[in-house]
């Protein structure tokens, strides 16, 4: 079961619409809008799966916490930012961060880098906060909590789906070379990230 999730979830993040393809900020106003926008881009995506891989691989290496702490660290700090933007804070190179956080989260992964999961939490809220001020700053007038509760659970569950696909790489192929499989798709987001980068 896990496997299909995470099998799914690489095909869903390399076949939605190009990066920064995101509705209509008019439109965003309810709970739907939300769940449904952070699937319609593939810097989203690629962002968010990165990092349940990264837990995954952290997990592995010893702190079964990472796999539910580092997302939730995600996710909580995604609402600070997105509070931020809505309280009309400014932030500068929102995008370009956001485009960054695919590569680096993806080269994380890549190296399967090994640091304390507080440590982790903090490196992946860095970028979350900028993710989460961009949704604040295209929200406009619409109603912001309904659609901060969507794009949220969105958030957690491709997150999931990262942590599902990197758990299950690791059962399907088995030990190192499970986590070396794991690696491998860790460095298919990070190039995902380059590829957005050039074709933008």
């Amino acid at each position: 079961m896990l496997k299909r999730i995470g099998l799914a979830a690489m095909a869903l993040s390399f076949g939605v619409a190009p990066a920064f393809a995101h509705l209509n900020p008019a439109e965003h106003g309810s709970f739907a809008a939300g769940i449904s926008h952070p699937l319609f881009g593939t810097d989203h995506i690629l962002a968010m799966v990165a990092v349940g891989l990264w837990a995954a691989l952290l997990a592995n290496a010893g702190d079964r916490r990472a796999l539910w702490l580092v997302p939730a660290a995600f996710v909580g700090t995604m609402l600070i930012g997105f509070t931020a933007a809505t309280a009309g804070a400014p932030l500068p190179l929102v995008e370009p961060v956001i485009l960054a956080s695919v590569v680096v989260t993806g080269l994380l992964a890549t190296v399967a880098l090994n640091v304390p999961t507080v440590a982790a939490m903090a490196m992946v809220g860095f970028f979350a906060f900028f993710h989460g001020h961009a949704h604040g700053g295209e929200l406009g007038e619409a109603g912001a909590w309904s659609f901060a509760v969507g794009f949220a659970i969105a958030t957690a569950l491709l997150h999931g789906a990262g942590v599902a696909l990197g758990l299950g790489i690791g059962r399907a192929f088995g030990g190192g070379l499970g986590r070396w499989a794991t690696r491998v798709a860790g460095a298919l987001t990070a190039l995902g990230g380059l590829w957005l980068a050039f074709a933008g």
